[in-house]
């Protein structure tokens, strides 16, 4: 799902509430079977640790780390066991196309490389919600859409809820479904034609 809007509609603040970075003054946040208000701090680090992958304009990438080291980050705040650590992160990398890129570092990758990263890294943890926050914001419109695609493919092969937002036009042709936000409301919901069967 694309989640659209102008700058200031409240799309990252949708995203910051979704990802229980930030507390709703009002009403409640589900994701999946956990009321995330309802939630203590621990509680909370947890369900974001576990079930959610997050994905960010400016790609997150820590620069002294490889991209594989990178990749680990959150595998290891979780205490994942070192061998499935490796196999994990092994196995985003290559869902990403990057397996020959495991041992570089952030500045010795395109900005499409670094995205990509930054998704693997995401999927890693094998979340259930993946929010990807203006994830082709510093991309040109080829990288974009390439990007753009890789979401959908893991959308779809690992059955993944996700939602980006994005203003990109060319973006939201590609989505599943699009929400409008103007001012922090829900303006319009729809199914773009090339998502209909």
């Amino acid at each position: 799902m694309v989640v659209r809007g102008a700058s200031g509609a409240g799309k990252t603040t949708l995203l910051n509430l979704l990802g229980g970075l930030d507390r709703p003054t009002s009403g409640r946040v589900w994701i999946g079977d956990a009321e995330a208000t309802a939630l203590g701090e621990d509680e909370l680090a947890a369900l974001r640790r576990e079930r959610l992958g997050f994905v960010f304009q400016s790609f997150g990438l820590v620069p002294i780390l490889s991209a594989a080291e990178n990749v680990e980050v959150p595998l290891r705040i979780a205490k994942t066991p070192p061998t499935e650590r490796a196999e994990r992160v092994a196995e985003a990398l290559a869902l990403v196309g990057l397996a020959d890129q495991a041992a570089q570092r952030p500045s010795e990758l395109s900005g499409g490389q670094q995205q990509r990263v930054g998704i693997a890294r995401a999927i890693a943890v094998r979340p259930s919600v993946l929010l990807a926050d203006e994830p082709t914001g510093q991309l040109d419109s080829r990288t974009a859409a390439t990007v753009m695609d890789l979401i959908g493919e893991l959308v779809h092969a690992r059955g993944l809820a996700a939602v980006v937002t994005t203003h990109d036009p060319l973006l939201v042709q590609r989505a599943d479904r699009v929400i409008e936000l103007h001012d922090g409301r829900v303006t319009d919901t729809r199914v773009p034609r090339a998502a209909e069967v």
